[in-house]
């Protein structure tokens, strides 16, 4: 049986090159390339492939976000991320948002082929280094350390967010962080940009998902 794969990139010379690689593997077919997150998700939809092979570091959307969004739509998809970040940080997020896979771009041939062929059938895979500090926090008996929602967003702005998302109005904000209306509408339009979403109900909707907004709007005197 055939694995179908979308791999995605946004170093063109890397990608170029990964898609020969998995081309010339035996039981691989790369279906199409994206450059960036937003692209990923899209074609994703479109091409419905076996494996999304998925860099975390893109312009317009991120990989872990990219990978959420995968995930949550086509969960018969297996995202398996290929990045140069080994930080814990990093590969939590990924898991969290769904990968079942993920391995550092030192990795060879083989190395990526066996990983496609395990996600691609349910298994969860790791590069050696990877999995031994993941091993490592759970033996010790440690949660993955917490990573904030929606990575691409400063900490002002999913500060913002989460009062958003907690019913302030923008006026209710700025009185909050002692700053102005402008700064406040600024911020705010900034946040529905990364996000990709239409407007408050939708980046709200969001920001619950994520955790954010816990606690009531009346706690913080709204209008």
């Amino acid at each position: 049986m055939t694995v179908r794969v979308l791999v995605v990139d946004d170093h063109p010379l890397y990608r170029e090159g990964l898609v020969t690689a998995i081309s010339t593997m035996p039981g691989k077919e790369v279906v199409g390339e994206a450059a960036d997150g937003e692209q990923a998700v899209r074609l994703a939809g479109d091409l419905v492939p076996d494996v999304v092979v998925m860099d975390l570091h893109m312009p317009v959307l991120n990989g872990v976000e990219a990978t959420r969004r995968v995930t949550e739509h086509h969960p018969e998809i297996a995202v398996l991320v290929l990045t140069m970040l080994e930080n814990d940080e990093s590969v939590f997020a990924a898991v969290r948002a769904g990968a079942r896979g993920y391995l550092l771009k030192g990795a060879d041939r083989a190395e990526i082929g066996r990983a496609l062929d395990g996600v691609s059938h349910g298994e969860v895979v790791f590069s050696a280094a990877i999995a031994g500090r993941v091993l490592a926090y759970f033996a010790a008996g440690r949660p993955g350390p917490e990573v904030a929602p929606f990575p691409e967003l400063t900490d002002r702005e999913r500060e913002i967010l989460d009062l958003v998302a907690r019913g302030l109005t923008n006026a209710a904000i700025a009185r909050q962080l002692v700053i102005s209306d402008k700064t406040v509408r600024n911020h705010v339009s900034n946040v529905f940009s990364k996000l990709h979403v239409a407007g408050r109900a939708e980046a709200v909707s969001r920001a619950r998902d994520a955790g954010l907004g816990s606690r009531a709007a009346s706690e913080f005197g709204a209008d």
